[in-house]
């Protein structure tokens, strides 16, 4: 019995230190994409690009070594949500599959990018050709953007739903979850530019929001809740 007793006390206290790692994670990972968000510079000309080569490095680089923090915190988050039936734990992987697509994003967007065009910016090479290859990179970018807004918005809205019924959190934030999603559904068929600097740090703000709340609500969890 004693034995019994000790080891379902270390496996809880084991399970209370994840949670609050894993809501760590998701603060911290949220606070990097928050300031990645700030930093990141408007598009521009080819020149504009070779003159703020630097911070579209920084900003993306900090944009992908966000990424880690941000799945462990959702692991977390989708193994307290878990149920009979483990459905969370596929809003887990295809939050990973956007968390993916995210990181492809910013390494052609913040990586090759601006160094292919301060490479061969003013070599003489016909500026239409560069651009020409550009736009190829262009597309590619909005399509793994557009992979992790339907990622986001697919994984938040099951974990509203296992919230919302079986309230492992308060039911409000799976309501405010339900609220993000008809927003992106809305701004979707309105034909709402995601892939724009203004649309995309829009839904990045709504996702932190929604994540920031989500890991202070894991932090604070009391054990007589579990």
């Amino acid at each position: 019995m004693n034995h019994f007793c000790i080891s379902y006390l270390t496996n809880n206290y084991m399970e209370s230190q994840f949670r609050k790692t894993a809501a760590l994670c998701l603060l911290s990972g949220s606070l990097l994409a928050t300031i990645t968000m700030i930093l990141h510079p408007s598009g521009g000309s080819l020149e504009h690009i070779t003159h703020t080569k630097g911070v579209i490095v920084f900003s993306h680089s900090v944009a992908i070594f966000c990424l880690p923090f941000i799945g462990f915190g959702s692991w977390g988050l989708s193994m307290l949500l878990q149920t009979s039936n483990r459905v969370s734990m596929l809003s887990f992987f295809v939050f990973s599959l956007g968390l993916i697509a995210a990181m492809i994003a910013a390494s052609v967007n913040g990586f090759i990018l601006p160094f292919f065009v301060s490479r061969y910016y003013n070599t003489g090479i016909d500026e239409i050709i560069l651009k020409t290859i550009l736009g190829y990179g262009k597309y590619l970018n909005a399509a793994m953007d557009y992979i992790f807004i339907v990622a986001c918005m697919f994984a938040i809205g099951i974990w509203s739903i296992i919230i919302v019924t079986k309230a492992q959190l308060p039911r409000w934030i799976g309501y405010y979850g339900f609220t993000i999603m008809a927003f992106g559904m809305v701004a979707i068929f309105t034909s709402f530019n995601f892939i724009s600097v203004f649309g995309f740090r829009t839904f990045i703000f709504g996702l932190v929001s929604w994540l920031v709340l989500a890991g202070v609500l894991m932090f604070l969890k009391r054990k007589s809740d579990d």
